[in-house]
């Protein structure tokens, strides 16, 4: 599938992606086939176009979250980006009414870094390092040291008495949220 650009679409808003990351591309290509109205355009964020067409955005900032760019310019990065989207594209107008549940993108964003964070480290067929050090990595010390502290819980899924599950969460004080 041949994605659009700003030169074939000027009118289109901008979707900036990493085409390095199967999970990214998989995803921008999902848009593509939703966007029956030619309402999107797409550029890798290593095409050499989005440094002329967009120098306020930096290659470390781009790595880290998709953009879309707006044709009056109005930048949207990560969670915010996939919100602005819900309203543009009717195959996600479903999610429109959670995404922009007052005061909720804080949580969206959060829940965006972890998203693009484990497409960015997992990687099949790939060894993995020992949970011990995964925990202790400056990613995920924050949500495992000292577990089972006031405000952490865990539910396990057994199948014949076997754990084959879990879910687990942690509330923060407000200045450690989105640390």
């Amino acid at each position: 599938m041949t994605l659009p650009t700003p030169a074939e679409n000027p009118a289109a808003d901008v979707v900036i992606y990493d085409s390095h990351c199967r999970f990214c591309t998989n995803q921008v290509r999902k848009l593509a086939r939703w966007d029956g109205k030619a309402r999107l355009a797409f550029l890798s964020l290593h095409d050499p176009e989005v440094a002329k067409l967009y120098p306020q955005l930096s290659y470390d900032d781009l790595m880290k979250q998709m953009y879309v760019v707006t044709p009056g310019g109005t930048q949207y990065a990560g969670a915010a980006a996939f919100r602005y989207l819900t309203r543009c594209l009717p195959r996600l107008y479903a999610l429109a009414p959670l995404l922009h549940i007052p005061f909720s993108l804080p949580m969206w964003q959060w829940l965006y870094r972890q998203i693009v964070y484990t497409a960015a480290t997992f990687r099949p067929n790939v060894e993995h390092p020992p949970i011990d050090e995964l925990l202790a990595s400056e990613h995920y010390a924050p949500y495992a040291e000292d577990w089972g502290r006031a405000g952490d819980r865990c539910v396990i899924a057994c199948i014949d008495d076997e754990p084959v599950g879990g879910a687990f969460s942690r509330l923060f004080a407000a200045p450690k949220i989105g640390d």
